[in-house]
């Protein structure tokens, strides 16, 4: 078991906002001086809708005296307890995560039933403009609450979040990214956006939902609310929460698309850096707890007990009955679709990147400004949903048809709107009416000709441009949704034009839509084929679902990265890519590390300690033996600066320069150096040190990691880069090649393998080479 600390804030390195709109601000910097090179990127990204200060993530063990201590006096019991309770809570995420799904969803079809049922009437006593007030005087409020919640409450919850996890698991942790108020607005503002008509989804938000209880069950205890429960204190650490936060990313999946599967696939292949095999079994454990969850409450739901939520099982969009049989001409349309798909998709990417660039403007203004801006686009989307359907004919009902026409409740395929009886209006049917049953009614199979041509066109044109303006308003919003809504629309549309010589219908078309959507903008493969393949049914679509899912991801990746990726990128968050850049080949280890170096002897006068702490924000300081206690200067370790204001503020010092780690190992135990949970460590302001104090001599040893990872000064940047990530680093130890000079180089953090960082120190150097 692992004992990891967490620290303050990143050591001196800081990040530059990767072309964010803070990008022209922050360039105002010091020069880069070769022989003192000092990074002076800017330290802060976008978190949400809101600046954050960024810091990094300690997944390295700290091997100094205590951890040894602690870790040869462990007995089996004990690491019997530690493995039981890390069952336990990803057992507890799994329900606790199946459970707020679960109200989600009632929620959402409660809320949104009762505005479309109100509408619906007044439409059929043909009080058109009572109507449209009900309408868009609903969607406003419910949207007020939402960018009331985000804008003042927790900015952090503003947007899906998976590029803030997915920042997360990568190493970089952020204010409020995943506490528990912005839990709470997650929540609440995912239930009102969604109610109120935004061409949103709750699905990714339900991701950053999962790792937000994650990270709440997995704080380690809270003195200040008295849970210092012994057992609890093995998970202060970033290792261990690292696995229940990617534990919760996939329950979250799996809560939300009612694919278990899925979700494990999700996280192994978008969310998660880091994967090994006992965190597979734990995934899977906390997804299908999840389906058990969800399935045994939906069951409950069946009885009419949940008030307008439906009566529909874990399959979300049962298009089972259709058998796909196919041809060459299929094939070929396929083909065609995952063209499409790719090509739209990059342009989606490329438009989602321009208006959060224009929206991070407006919300750098304030909170009111946001909440004016959800406001806009709520009366927007309003006035689509409202008027778009008028530009429609009314379509007979259709002879036979196997449910209601025109249909009088919430859901349904046939809306009449303003159609007399006997009569239905299809783009109402899309547009009037919940998201999950508009995806319903595009992947039906039961009537070739449902929608018209010039139905399908406008929807897909309301959709596509509608979820581009709505992704980076100040509510929780996921993309998955608005994107299946695009992409079943256009393949539909396919669907229809080869009908008369095509042998899949046009449900199956629009579902191969919707993957090449998919694919196009968040350039996943194996995890959408599954989730689809969950969502559906239909395993007989497989081979299919694969080849339209690598069609549009080579041809969108042609053009620019996926959608999470670009944002990450935009945010300004400094995620390591698992390669190395190819300028990095260039240069060395050596060439990049920033000074000036500060370093600490073994026995260090305390004076010095404070002042170092006082004068930088670094995180990791050397610590170097000298004589006498060696024969020549030597590298000792790395010692954290968190450990250093735990060991200052216990006060055992020394009047002479001494060894006193005994003393040290007596006094203390490993547990009181972990991380402090939701990062509130001790700060530097709270010491109380005497003048007499700041004289006297502290010993260094016993907290001081002696086995860091360290690289020569002379090996390749790109082979450094690479094992950083992959180690999980947040501190490397530049050593030098040959003897006689100080014994460490510098140290390599996060931000030095930034492109910013780089590029600003050798601009000569062509970044694509």
């Amino acid at each position: 078991m692992e004992n990891n600390v967490d620290i303050e804030s990143e050591g001196g390195e800081k990040l530059e906002t990767n072309g964010s709109i803070f990008e022209e601000r922050d360039m105002i910097r010091e020069p880069l001086l070769l022989k003192s090179r000092v990074n002076t990127t800017s330290q802060i990204a976008i978190v949400g809708a809101n600046i954050c200060p960024i810091e990094s993530l300690d997944y390295e063990i700290v091997e100094n005296d205590l951890f040894k201590q602690d870790w040869r006096s462990r007995k089996k019991v004990q690491i019997f307890q530690y493995v039981v309770l890390k069952w336990t809570l990803v057992l507890l995420i799994g329900i606790a995560t199946g459970l707020v799904a679960f109200f989600n969803n009632i929620a959402v079809e409660n809320i949104a039933g009762f505005k479309l049922l109100l509408t619906g009437n007044l439409m059929l006593k043909q009080n058109y403009y009572q109507a449209f007030a009900a309408l868009a005087g609903c969607n406003v409020l419910l949207a007020t609450c939402a960018g009331v919640l985000c804008a003042y409450v927790a900015p952090a919850a503003a947007g899906s979040g998976i590029p803030e996890v997915k920042a997360y698991l990568n190493g970089v942790d952020a204010h409020s990214i995943l506490a528990p108020s912005t839990l709470f607005v997650k929540i609440f503002g995912s239930i009102f956006g969604v109610a109120a008509g935004f061409v949103v989804g709750k699905e990714g938000p339900m991701v950053h939902t999962g790792a937000c209880i994650a990270n709440l069950l997995g704080q380690g205890g809270s003195r200040k609310y008295h849970l210092t429960w012994k057992w609890l204190r093995y998970f202060k650490n970033d290792r261990d929460r690292r696995d229940l936060i990617t534990c919760g990313a996939a329950a979250g999946v799996a809560a939300a698309f009612r694919a278990p599967v899925g979700g494990v696939l999700f996280a192994l292949e978008e969310a998660a850096s880091w994967w090994r095999s006992a965190l597979l079994w734990r995934t899977f454990f906390t997804t299908a707890v999840v389906a058990v969850v969800l399935k045994s409450l939906i069951e409950y739901c069946k009885n009419e007990e949940c008030g307008l939520f439906g009566d529909g099982g874990l399959i979300m969009f049962n298009i089972n009955n259709s058998v796909p049989a196919y041809n060459t001409i299929d094939l070929l349309a396929i083909i065609l679709l995952g063209v499409i798909g790719g090509i739209f998709g990059s342009i989606y990417n490329y438009l989602v990147d321009k208006v959060l660039r224009t929206y991070s403007i407006i919300n750098e203004k304030g909170p009111a400004f946001r909440v004016l801006l959800v406001i806009i686009i709520s009366i927007l989307t309003s006035c689509c949903a409202f008027g778009i359907p008028w530009l429609a004919k009314c379509i007979p009902c259709p002879p036979n048809v196997g449910e209601e026409c025109p249909t009088k409740g919430r859901t349904g395929s046939y809306k009449s709107f303003q159609c007399p009886a006997g009569h239905y209006n299809d783009l109402a049917s899309l547009l009037l009416t919940t998201n999950d049953d508009a995806i319903r009614n595009l992947f039906s199979s039961l009537n070739t000709n449902e929608f018209r041509l010039t139905s399908l066109l406008l929807f897909f044109v309301a959709m596509y441009f509608l979820g581009i303006i709505t992704y980076g308003i100040a509510i929780p919003s996921g993309l998955f949704i608005p994107v299946i809504l695009a992409g079943a629309s256009y393949g539909r549309l396919v669907g229809r034009l080869l009908s008369p010589i095509a042998n899949l219908d046009v449900g199956l078309f629009a579902l191969l839509g919707a993957a090449s959507f998919l694919g196009g903008t968040m350039r996943m493969t194996v995890s959408l084929c599954v989730i689809l393949l969950e969502l559906t049914n239909n395993l007989l679509m497989l081979p299919l679902m694969m080849l339209v899912l690598l069609i549009s991801k080579t041809v969108a990746d042609c053009f620019n990265k996926g959608v999470y990726d670009q944002i990450v990128i935009m945010k300004g968050l400094p995620f390591l890519e698992a390669h190395a850049e190819p300028y990095m080949r260039h240069l060395v280890a050596g060439d990049v590390v920033s000074g000036p170096l500060i370093t600490f002897s073994g026995v260090e006068k305390v004076e010095n300690v404070v002042h170092s702490l006082r004068m930088t924000s670094h995180n990791g300081f050397p610590v170097i033996d000298e004589p006498p206690l060696t024969d020549a200067p030597e590298l000792c370790g790395l010692v954290l600066r968190s450990h250093l204001l735990v060991l200052l503020s216990g006060k055992l010092f020394t009047k002479h320069r001494r060894l006193s780690g005994a003393e040290t190992l007596k006094r203390y135990h490993a547990f009181d150096f972990a991380k402090a949970g939701s990062g509130k460590g001790l700060k530097l302001e709270d010491l109380e040190i005497s003048p007499e104090e700041m004289e006297m001599y502290v010993d260094l040893h016993p907290i001081t990691n002696t086995s860091p990872y360290t690289v020569v000064e002379t090996m390749s940047l790109a082979k450094a880069a690479v094992a950083f990530r992959e180690l999980g680093l947040r501190h490397l130890c530049v050593v030098p090649k040959t003897p006689g000079r100080p014994p460490i180089v510098g140290i390599l953090t996060r931000h030095d393998f930034m492109p910013e960082h780089i590029l600003g120190l050798y601009p000569h150097i062509d970044p694509h080479k």
